[in-house]
């Protein structure tokens, strides 16, 4: 029981506000750039939302455009107080190395925070909710509380409300080549959601620690030929040609990390049986002895990035 109450706790855990930046609050603790925050804001069809939008060192005064990364759980990616678990993925400071030594563009980071026990039904993507079974679905809806998944409009509001927002309220490149999603356990999952669905808008995306599972991992056990199921017939069906868009996806060996292994592996059959070549379109990596929590992720996220991001 302990185990399974600590993966619900790793699972869940976790208008035009963007236009006038005055009524934004801009806070300071990050290394360097700008920082603002935004939010709550209501959302139809979704939990209220918040923001926070970083801007690159240099963003005010050189005038010119700059790609964006949005990512998940906003909140645990620059400023500990803010976190879950007072750690945090240092994204500004990935960026700005990266950007110095001249290895990727300096880019817009925009974080979109989650609504607390509400974060894996805005995350657990609609397909899987929709094809789960037995005691599958039972442990679904016992993780979002017996409420409906809404990834969808999660993903709808990303790509057809936010990201023009975004792109009328600051200097950035519009294009998916210059559009990346990140995020990590159920926002892994979701980030691919993302650039499957939406290859008009994303054309980057990491998988980071991917809850490939969907569910908790000891019903997910039991029911593994039903997840791997869902994932390939989803993704069977929507991938397609690589079509320039690039995806990152790792995992850990420890912790919630553990159970990752076997799905990546049937996930990147699904890769390979649709024509993405790995290494140019997409790249998996297994990191020995990390755990499933932000100290590991801001460790590599600097690789991750890299590669993900690189000049072309």
């Amino acid at each position: 029981m302990r185990s399974a109450i600590l993966s619900i706790a790793l699972l869940v855990g976790g208008c035009s506000p963007l236009a006038d930046e005055a009524q934004a609050n801009e806070v300071t603790q990050v290394a360097e750039g700008t920082i603002f925050e935004t939010g709550p804001f209501a959302v139809e069809g979704l939990p209220d939302q918040k923001l926070t939008i970083w801007l690159p060192p240099g963003y005010a005064t050189s005038g010119r455009r700059y790609p964006v990364l949005y990512m998940h759980d906003g909140h645990n990616l620059f400023d500990p107080a803010q976190s879950n678990f007072n750690k945090v993925w240092a994204a500004d400071k990935a960026i700005i190395g990266l950007a110095e030594r001249g290895t990727i563009e300096p880019h817009i980071i925009v974080g979109m925070w989650p609504h607390g026990e509400d974060r894996y039904r805005q995350y657990l993507p609609q397909f899987a909710a929709e094809n789960a079974a037995g005691s599958l679905r039972d442990s679904v809806i016992e993780i979002a509380l017996g409420r409906n998944i809404v990834s969808a409009r999660y993903l709808e509001w990303i790509a057809d409300e936010l990201k023009p927002q975004i792109d009328a309220d600051y200097r950035n490149l519009t294009r998916p080549p210059n559009t990346a999603i990140v995020g990590s356990s159920m926002g892994g999952i979701m980030s691919c959601y993302a650039i499957v669905e939406r290859p008009d808008i994303f054309g980057r995306a990491a998988c980071i620690s991917s809850h490939w599972p969907i569910a908790l991992p000891e019903s997910a056990e039991a029911n593994k030929a039903q997840v791997d199921a869902i994932w390939r017939d989803w993704l069977s069906e929507k991938l397609g040609d690589p079509d320039g868009r690039r995806i990152w996806m790792d995992h850990g060996t420890e912790t919630l990390d553990a159970y990752y292994p076997p799905y990546q592996t049937e996930i990147e059959k699904s890769f390979m049986a649709a024509g993405w070549n790995k290494g140019t379109d997409w790249r998996s990596e297994q990191y020995d002895g990390a755990e499933h929590e932000e100290n590991a992720w801001a460790e590599r996220l600097p690789e991750v990035l890299g590669w993900l991001l690189a000049k072309e």
